[in-house]
């Protein structure tokens, strides 16, 4: 057998191979998609209602700057069109039926578990962009929101670590070794430096 039909064969056996998940992670899954699922839901709700009532308040606006009525508004609140919260009920309740596939004993093909890193990728490219309207454009902030992106940040990382581990994503030792027992750092330092940015954008405010 030549060298190249042999890195064929391995490719196609990784390919076809099925990969489940501790019942941990299962849970992780379903956990921060019932986060993020219950934001995306309030959000539409009190979207609907301001739809209806151009005066109405959500209750999640609390000050000048924790006003949920203000996102809402924006134009960054639609950016395909339709209420961006309406894209959350819909990835987030994926999510959450993938974890209770996994807690069901479920085992998914390599392409599966890809397609679930690319898509919470883009969930924390889309949150991240988001973020950075709501603090320099916007210049408010959603409580909601806030809980979207530390849903999807969790649950960008751990996918992410799931997925190195079981050798998912091809990664040197060392990076598997790192999210085998380190992978809790990389969304507390992600969601820290969003606290931080929070805490400096509106310093004055906080502090007065």
């Amino acid at each position: 057998m030549t060298k190249a039909a042999a890195a064929s064969g391995t490719a196609a056996g990784e390919d076809s191979r099925t990969i489940g998940g501790s019942r941990a992670f299962a849970w992780l899954l379903v956990i921060t998609g019932a986060a993020g699922l219950l934001a995306a839901w309030i959000i539409t709700i009190d979207k609907f209602k301001l739809l209806e009532d151009p005066n109405f308040v959500p209750g999640c606006s609390l000050n000048p700057i924790v006003s949920c009525g203000n996102i809402m508004k924006s134009e960054q609140a639609s950016v395909f069109g339709f209420p961006n919260p309406m894209l959350g009920l819909v990835t987030y309740s994926v999510v959450i039926a993938i974890g209770v596939g996994l807690l069901a004993g479920a085992r998914y093909r390599r392409w599966y578990w890809l397609g679930l890193n690319a898509g919470t990728l883009f969930g924390v490219g889309f949150c991240t962009w988001l973020m950075q309207q709501s603090l320099y454009e916007i210049n408010s902030l959603c409580l909601w929101c806030c809980l979207a992106w530390a849903a999807t940040i969790v649950m960008f990382w751990y996918v992410t670590s799931h997925n190195v581990r079981n050798g998912v994503l091809p990664a040197p030792a060392g990076l598997r070794t790192f999210f085998s027992e380190f992978t809790w750092v990389l969304p507390v330092l992600h969601i820290g430096i969003i606290g931080m940015l929070i805490l400096t954008r509106w310093w004055d405010f906080w502090t007065s």
